[in-house]
């Protein structure tokens, strides 16, 4: 196995913050941006068309992996997100920027599925985990600080955010003069379409639920915190500390498997987001509030980070690049769907009730996957 240097995976956990920065980097400037680019009408879709665009291409990712390597398809993907990602504000128009959007989510995809492919080439076992954990670190850490500068950037400007994107070719620099090309993977020797694991169907499906639980939350609460009297400054920073917890979920996540094992995990990481959304449901002041923001921060590092792990462990490299492209489609997935919650009729606190019932039921079954595993080991003794 090739090393890597502290540089190169310095690199690769940079890399992995363009996940979230896809979205965020226009956020705090969302309402001016999509007046200038003639969407006004639909704000919102500048942050979740990209989204849409990692579900629609998010296949043909891993189709481009397998054919170029995940070190060149990383690079392609790096210098598509910075061109795509600089040129919507040159753009104007529903047709034009909404195709731009739907393309960058595209790139989106292919960075996210090399990088980590890139990550289970050069690391195994133990240190695998801890470096994906330190990727979702990066991730979130990467959502903190693109919001924050994404909102300096906005006060010069309407088009300035935009350049952010740019970072992506600085990142791309980094990786060809830091991160060596791994050996790839032997070919199959038949021309046979490549099968996952059966047990990848309950990773995807814990993905897609986690992020739909989460952005939930990220979509629902600056409603919920104006009615408590918050400024959209104050919001910011709510929904800022929600991420830095989420950085520190990640980083015990690791230790959190070793005691609880996978299927735990994930069930401690559901009954925190269950938790989180009552509390959203429920409080009347701050404190509960806050308290549900640690829940659902938590719930999110423990539990988005892992499924990065399990898909990387439960598949072979011939396979890998296809199913973490495959993973990126359910995360996204999830992100996309939790724009409906906000349609569900009845009171303020629907969505959030509906939430907490579907992370209790997501945490049941993962207690009755730890279950399973435990007669099985039992029954082989």
């Amino acid at each position: 196995m090739t090393t890597l240097s502290k540089a190169g995976a310095f690199t690769l956990l940079a890399v992995a913050s363009t996940t979230i920065m896809v979205g965020c980097v226009i956020v705090p400037g969302l309402a001016g941006i999509a007046a200038h680019l003639g969407v006004a009408h639909a704000a919102g879709a500048l942050v979740t068309v990209p989204a849409l665009g990692v579900i629609v291409f998010g296949a043909l990712a891993g189709q481009v992996i397998g054919r170029l390597g995940s070190h060149r398809a990383l690079c392609v993907g790096l210098f598509a997100y910075g061109l795509l990602g600089v040129a919507g504000a040159a753009l104007h128009g529903a047709v034009l920027v909404f195709a731009d959007r739907l393309l960058l989510g595209g790139a989106t995809a292919l960075v996210m599925a090399a990088g980590t492919a890139l990550i289970s080439a050069f690391y195994d076992g133990a240190a695998r985990l801890g470096m994906i954990a330190k990727q979702g670190m990066a991730i979130e850490l990467g959502g903190v600080i693109f919001l924050f500068v994404g909102g300096l950037l906005a006060t010069l400007g309407w088009r300035w955010p935009f350049g952010l994107y740019l970072v992506a070719w600085v990142f791309l620099a980094m990786v060809l003069a830091c991160v060596p090309a791994p050996a790839r993977a032997a070919a199959p020797a038949t021309a046979a379409p490549l099968t996952l694991p059966p047990a990848m169907k309950g990773v995807y499906a814990a993905a897609l639920v986690s992020m739909v639980l989460f952005f939930t939350g990220v979509i629902l609460l600056p409603a919920r915190l104006h009615d408590l009297g918050l400024s959209a400054a104050q919001t910011g920073y709510f929904l800022s500390f929600v991420s830095l917890v989420a950085v520190g979920a990640a980083a015990l996540m690791p230790r959190v498997v070793r005691r609880l094992n996978e299927s735990g995990t994930l069930c401690a990481a559901f009954a925190l987001y269950a938790l989180a959304h009552g509390l959203f449901a429920w409080g009347a002041t701050l404190a509960p509030l806050i308290a549900g923001a640690i829940a659902m921060g938590a719930g999110f590092g423990l539990s988005v980070p892992l499924v990065n792990g399990m898909t990387v462990e439960r598949c072979a490299a011939t396979v890998r690049a296809q199913a973490l492209a495959y993973l990126s489609v359910a995360l996204f997935g999830g992100q996309f769907l939790s724009s409906f919650m906000a349609l569900l009729p009845g009171a303020a606190s629907t969505p959030f009730l509906a939430a907490a019932g579907g992370a209790l039921c997501a945490a049941a079954g993962s207690a009755y996957a730890v279950r399973r595993n435990v007669d099985a080991r039992l029954g082989s003794k």
